[in-house]
């Protein structure tokens, strides 16, 4: 059984303001299903995101060794990400981080957000205006949300692979993601998919933190393609 708390939301008309600048009614959502988690053991965050939506991987995650990840969607805010980590790396809890960047928010209502922060305590949001299904869970060092879905099995699918599967969170990302898109995932059609995984000079020589940052922009069956990538780089667990 997946320990989670788990938030429902019905769909709205869509209005309102994102950090105080008007929505426009052709401003296109990030209608998406995402996960962010932490790696106590190999300190690494992560997060995993796919959409019917071009280049997800430009604009929902956002994460920082030692500090945290955040997936932002929906009507997504971006600044949430780097003022997210920012607030994150500054001993703020993922709580207190999501409560503070809502509150300053008067387009709170459109917004999805997942975060985890320096030590795996996880987060999230839906708004009460996000297209529905929309909704989220929360379980030990983890975050699984998503907008019009299929169904609340999507977000399930993915809580229930996550707590199960062994690994590198690399991996433990990847299927949660692939559990959520055969769940369903958004019911509008599949198109592209991304993985970020970092950890303290994970990057190219030790010089960043950027571990894993693999997108695939647009394509017909976005995740499992992700899923070929990631296995160039690190071996799929029972392989």
């Amino acid at each position: 059984m997946v320990a989670c708390t788990r938030l429902v939301v019905i769909a709205a008309a869509v209005v309102g303001l994102a950090s105080g600048v008007a929505i426009r009614a052709s401003d296109d959502p990030i209608r998406t299903f995402s996960i962010v988690a932490y790696d106590p053991v190999a300190k690494e965050w992560g997060v995993a995101v796919a959409s019917k939506y071009l280049a997800v991987g430009a604009v929902v995650p956002w994460a920082k060794a030692g500090v945290g990840a955040v997936a932002t969607q929906s009507y997504a805010n971006v600044s949430f990400g780097p003022n997210g980590l920012e607030l994150m790396a500054k001993n703020r809890s993922a709580t207190e981080t999501l409560r503070l960047l809502i509150d300053a928010d008067p387009g709170a209502p459109l917004r999805q957000v997942g975060m985890v922060g320096p030590h795996g305590d996880a987060t999230s949001f839906t708004g009460n205006k996000c297209n529905p299904w929309a909704g989220g869970i929360v379980g030990k060092h983890y975050a699984c949300q998503g907008n019009l879905l299929a169904g609340e099995a999507v977000v399930e699918a993915m809580a229930t692979t996550f707590e199960s599967s062994k690994g590198p969170l690399a991996w433990k990302l990847m299927h949660a993601l692939d559990a959520g898109d055969k769940a369903g995932g958004d019911k509008r059609g599949k198109q592209s998919a991304a993985l970020l995984v970092v950890r303290a000079k994970g990057g190219l020589g030790g010089l960043n933190d950027r571990y894993l940052d693999y997108r695939v922009d647009d394509h017909p069956d976005p995740v499992p393609e992700l899923a070929r990538i990631l296995a160039l780089r690190v071996k799929r667990p029972g392989s």
